[in-house]
């Protein structure tokens, strides 16, 4: 088929061929079969079920304000729920190869920043505000005005910072790295395993799995993280049967007795959508729910973007089909996400994996959301994964996410040290929100002090102008008398 053909058909100039699912998906019109579109959609998600293991041990891991944790079984049920809805949703509605799921970093905004500061409905309450707010930017055509404010390489350091904090949770999950426990009589923070050196055959099955990921990654294997978390699963299941090991953390790898169960739906619908302002205050509440809308909004674009180039399906300025439906819906992924209590749920990058494989439409997330709902029924199966296991694949993103730091252009300091503020400030405070805001305000202050401040958008200035209030939260109390 030539170019010119191909763009007619990208155009919609071509008529559509083949049988009423083959026109309604394009997928004649686009150059792909039934057969690519099948193998795509298993590819995507063979490459993303590791999210069914990730998220529950990232929400189950983690309190609330009253030392409330979230069951994993429950965790489970709720992650592939969500993502088995709108991963169809996305392909019968936006129509493109493009899987949905609940988002790594996006969690651990909710497990270690919201969840802290208040319950778990009202955590979950703020994600489906922010699904809301990603949907109201949509429909006010808000979009381009923000994307616009926040410059692009400020953007690629959020994700960077991102990157190190789930990095930096993987290392202390699994044990790796942990708290001195007399921190407050010593210069150093945290230390090498749990007595400032490794012990323990927990620690080496993790050790092991960072090993094996990072090999598979590596050859460029497809699965690659699943294989890991599987694989050294199974490694696990064998040392905890010959080894005398005392604990390995939130889950023992032990094998059930049953692997199939009916799902349970328990955390589906426990959400509060205010109660999170009335525990963590106006101010802390807005801020969270923008640093969800911040870090799920533009890590959408950039993965729908990404994938829609990756499979040839932008037009000529470089636009994605239908752009406007498959914001929404991912939007509308958002409000699932806090809805069902699995986090909110965003485009996943590795459906690039189907794209490799030939998918070039919707019909390739009917197999992958098809996946994700027989995925309900194998909790038992799922919820033997220790950490250490599992924790592999968060060095693995985390690495994935520090590739962006190479687009930081590092000699020009009037964004290399925003840039640099924001990806430090995340790890080093255990705070996405705290790092975000830092890169903000020393953009603005920056820009201000070499005589630029016309360039910053009148919206960074407004937001900018928050995080100051943010960050000086209690003097700022004391002189308006509320401590």
């Amino acid at each position: 088929m030539s170019e010119t053909q191909k763009a007619d058909q990208r155009s919609g100039a071509v008529p559509p061929t083949g049988n009423g699912v083959d026109r309604y998906f394009r997928i004649s019109e686009r150059g792909s079969t039934f057969g690519r579109e099948i193998r795509g959609g298993l590819a995507t998600f063979f490459t993303m079920a590791y999210i069914l293991v990730l998220n529950p041990i990232i929400l189950g891991s983690a309190k609330d304000k009253f030392g409330h944790s979230l069951d994993t079984g429950q965790l489970v049920t709720a992650t592939a729920l969500v993502a088995c809805v709108m991963t169809v949703v996305m392909g019968v509605g936006g129509n493109l190869p493009l899987a949905i799921a609940a988002g790594l970093g996006l969690n651990a905004v909710v497990a270690f920043q919201l969840a802290p500061l208040m319950s778990w409905p009202d955590a979950m309450g703020l994600v489906v505000l922010e699904g809301l707010v990603i949907c109201l930017l949509v429909l006010t055509g808000l979009r381009k005005a923000i994307m616009d404010a926040i410059p692009r390489q400020l953007k690629q350091a959020i994700g960077v910072g991102i990157g190190l904090f789930i990095a930096f949770i993987g290392f202390v999950d699994a044990g790796f790295v942990s708290r001195v426990p007399d921190a407050a009589h010593t210069t150093v923070p945290v230390q090498l395993g749990a007595v400032g050196r490794l012990t323990g055959w927990p620690v080496l099955v993790f050790c092991l799995g960072v090993l094996l990921t990072i090999a598979l990654l590596t050859r460029k294997v497809k699965g690659a993280i699943l294989i890991s978390i599987v694989a050294m699963t199974a490694v696990a299941i064998a040392v905890d049967t010959v080894a005398d090991i005392k604990s390995w953390g939130l889950t023992t790898p032990k094998v059930p007795d049953k692997v199939v169960a009916a799902p349970d739906f328990g955390l589906i619908g426990h959400f509060s959508l205010f109660g999170g302002f009335a525990k963590a205050g106006v101010l802390t509440a807005v801020l969270l729910v923008f640093t969800l809308v911040l870090s799920d909004f533009f890590d959408a674009m950039g993965t729908i973007v990404g994938i829609s180039a990756e499979a040839g399906l932008l037009d000529d300025e470089g636009q994605v089909p239908g752009i406007g439906r498959v914001l929404l819906i991912d939007g509308a992924a958002a409000v699932a996400g806090g809805v069902g209590s699995a986090s909110s749920s965003t485009a996943y990058i590795e459906s690039a994996a189907g794209v490799g494989e030939g998918a070039r439409t919707g019909f390739a997330n009917l197999v992958t959301g098809g996946l994700f709902g027989l995925a309900l029924f194998l909790t038992p199966l799922l919820t033997i994964v220790p950490l250490q296991a599992a924790a592999p694949a968060l060095i693995a993103v985390g690495f994935l996410m520090m590739t962006h730091v190479k687009h930081i252009d590092w000699d020009d300091h009037e964004i290399a040290v925003p840039a640099f503020l924001t990806i430090a400030t995340m790890p080093f405070t255990y705070s996405i929100t705290d790092g975000i805001g830092a890169g903000f305000v020393a953009y603005v202050v920056i820009k201000t002090v070499v005589g630029k401040a016309r360039e910053v958008n009148w919206l960074l200035w407004g937001v900018s102008a928050l995080f100051l209030v943010y960050f000086a939260i209690d003097p700022v109390e004391q002189v308006l008398g509320v401590k």
